[in-house]
């Protein structure tokens, strides 16, 4: 299972990458691989601010639907574009062309509430 070391996560299974204010956020191969094929991604072109721990979208794999929480607060800059068309690219590429959303966070700071690496492997028992 692969766990960058760069990333932090949330008990919900999201990971984000900080770059300075923006925050990159996806799923971590944990969640698609229990969720399985992924058919459809529901997040609103209009979406404009998430909240942490509100939903701000959901997944529709073949075998669940699964909600998105917001593992931070912030303005929405960018939706991922390529999972309108492919949302098999998740389960593809997680970390990579697989990430859902662009956030300018409000207060980077927020991460430090999120676990490394290493207390998400363990989170997930591996």
């Amino acid at each position: 299972m692969n766990i960058p070391a760069e990333l932090k996560y949330s008990n919900d299974h999201e990971w984000v990458k900080a770059e300075g204010n923006v925050a990159t956020i996806g799923i971590t191969e944990y969640a698609q691989g229990e969720l399985g094929d992924i058919v459809f991604v529901d997040i609103d072109s209009d979406l404009a601010e998430i909240t942490f721990g509100e939903v701000f979208g959901s997944i529709e794999a073949v075998k669940t639907v699964s909600d998105l929480l917001a593992p931070c607060n912030g303005k929405v800059m960018e939706i991922n574009p390529e999972f309108e068309d492919n949302p098999e690219i998740i389960n593809e590429d997680p970390y990579g062309k697989g990430w859902l959303i662009k956030v300018e966070m409000s207060d980077p700071s927020e991460l430090d509430n999120l676990m490394d690496a290493e207390a998400y492997g363990k989170f997930i028992g591996q």
